[in-house]
């Protein structure tokens, strides 16, 4: 018991101290940043177009973690990439990037998970480049118009025309065949006897003379 009043409790109170004194100094350099924010949005929208092609030469040269981190913010990320968060800040700062000298000023000092917000403040303004810059690179190539096909088109459609009149021309002889069929005759009625010539009636019913005698 001696030995851990003596020796191991001072030794947390210290480790507590320093950790409070720490989360005390973090806050305050939060608590600053928060009121030059608007300032630091106002210099990032006037100087946007001579910063572009900087920030996208620092952001290609950066390790693939800290790409991830700029584009999208997650819990306990920068701890595991806190060597890489101060290189990137440190790196903004040397072209003047809006807010990236106080970021990298309390990320040295407190580390990058005790001042998360201005970390994360510079990285959205960053990542304003990187958005548009992948949506220019992933935008599909404009298609060229396609020479129309008019001959095969052309051809077709005559063909076509052809078939079309030719079926018309065999309805038209069909329907023409029908209505020239004659209609079955009628049975043709009995002829009727010619009368004998009355003459000749009269000779055969007259009496025949005898021979006169020599």
């Amino acid at each position: 018991m001696g030995y851990w009043k003596s020796t191991v409790v001072p030794k947390f109170k210290k480790l507590f101290e320093k950790n409070n004194v720490k989360k005390a100094g973090a806050a305050e350099a939060c608590k600053t940043f928060d009121d030059a924010k608007e300032d630091y949005s106002k210099e990032f929208e006037e100087k946007k177009t001579d910063l572009k092609a900087k920030v996208l030469e620092i952001y290609e040269a950066s390790a693939a973690e800290i790409k991830a981190v700029v584009k999208e913010r997650k819990e306990g990320a920068l701890k595991k990439v806190s060597s890489a968060v101060e290189k990137f800040l440190e790196e903004l700062s040397k072209i003047e990037f809006p807010g990236s000298k106080p970021a990298h000023e309390a990320c040295c000092k407190y580390g990058p998970t005790y001042v998360e917000g201005p970390i994360y403040f510079v990285f959205e303004k960053v990542s304003t480049f990187i958005v548009v810059e992948e949506k220019k690179e992933e935008a599909p190539p404009a298609t060229e118009p396609e020479a129309p096909a008019a001959p095969v088109e052309e051809t077709s459609s005559k063909e076509k025309e052809i078939v079309v009149e030719e079926e018309k021309k065999e309805e038209v002889v069909v329907v023409a065949e029908v209505e020239k069929t004659p209609e079955p005759e009628a049975p043709k009625a009995d002829v009727e006897k010619t009368p004998e010539p009355e003459a000749t009636k009269a000779a055969e019913m007259a009496p025949t003379e005898p021979p006169k005698a020599c």
